[in-house]
């Protein structure tokens, strides 16, 4: 049972268009089939579903060979979720949204960055402090990417540094501090981002970090980096997760969380009382076995949301 039950809108975000292979953009209607309603609602809390952001298949849109593929489609659709994530916190509600591919993020966090901006006033970047799980750094840019594909950009886009029409929404500039920033269970990095991850001045993670030091002794220093923020989210690319517990995604790397390394991640989370916005992308029902992913990612979402085993 949940400490506290929340009033959750759940946002749905069928976008695979950021992505190098179709399918991800079946994951919010995996993760509502794979029981993601009642299990919040087990523990308290109280579900608004806004259902999905309406976007057309990629196979009816023009398309061209560019470094930013689908930009204006994905720019489109990212100020849509920005404005229905900032209407969620106005409401005093907390904002679940389910993707689609990690390009999303630069929707879900502008429209958090903007609602707190107003909130409590001040200049930007706003004191928001973010935990980011992926396998990937996702800090290219249009001009570094090898593949053009944005999901591969997200963190640049958020810092300021992507196109106007993804840097700007919100705001202009970037949409939190990096040093509010932490990326946990890197294992897959370009040389080129491996580059502008150190000159970045965020905090990050490698897996082989996790080895040596333990996933409860990174998370505690993570969650420690954000106790200045007045607001907490959690953006989660379910490929941080090892791909023998959890296949069903579009970029997979051996060498990921454990099944339990991912809980207990979720769990510190969920102890500090903090959280207000949570994000789950990457999950691919196309290439999953028997919807465990998805289920795997209910599961996650329930711990980060505070399911206890005692």
């Amino acid at each position: 049972m949940a400490r506290d039950g929340k009033t959750v809108r759940v946002h749905g975000v069928p976008l695979d268009h950021g992505a190098g292979r179709r399918g991800v953009g079946m994951g919010p209607a995996a993760l509502r089939i794979a029981g993601l309603h009642g299990a919040l609602e087990r523990m308290g809390h109280r579900i608004q579903d806004r259902g999905d952001i309406e976007i057309p298949a990629p196979e009816t849109q023009p398309y061209s060979e560019t470094n930013a593929k689908f930009l204006p489609l994905i720019a489109r659709t990212c100020q849509q979720l920005a404005t229905d994530v900032r209407e969620t916190l106005d409401a005093g509600a907390f904002p679940l949204v389910l993707g689609g591919d990690h390009s999303i993020a630069i929707g879900t966090i502008s429209g958090i960055a903007a609602h707190l901006l107003e909130k409590v006033g001040g200049k930007a970047p706003p004191k928001l402090g973010i935990i980011w799980f992926d396998a990937h750094a996702d800090i290219n840019t249009p001009d570094t990417s090898p593949s053009g594909n944005i999901h591969g950009m997200p963190v640049s886009c958020l810092l300021g540094n992507g196109p106007p029409e993804l840097a700007a929404i919100g705001y202009d500039g970037p949409k939190f501090p990096v040093t509010l920033f932490s990326q946990i269970g890197l294992r897959d990095i370009d040389e080129t981002e491996k580059r502008l991850v150190k000159q970045s001045g965020y905090h990050h993670y490698t897996m082989s970090d996790i080895d040596k030091r333990g996933i409860a002794s990174i998370m505690e220093e993570a969650i420690a980096f954000t106790a200045g923020a007045d607001m907490l989210h959690v953006s989660f690319d379910i490929d941080s997760v090892d791909p023998r517990v959890a296949p069903g995604t579009g970029t997979p790397k051996l060498g990921g969380l454990t099944y339990r390394e991912a809980h207990l991640a979720m769990e510190l989370i969920a102890e500090t009382g903090r959280l207000t916005s949570l994000e789950m992308v990457e999950v691919n029902p196309t290439l999953d076995d028997q919807n465990k992913t998805a289920e795997l990612a209910v599961e996650l979402i329930g711990s980060a949301m505070g399911q206890r085993i005692l």
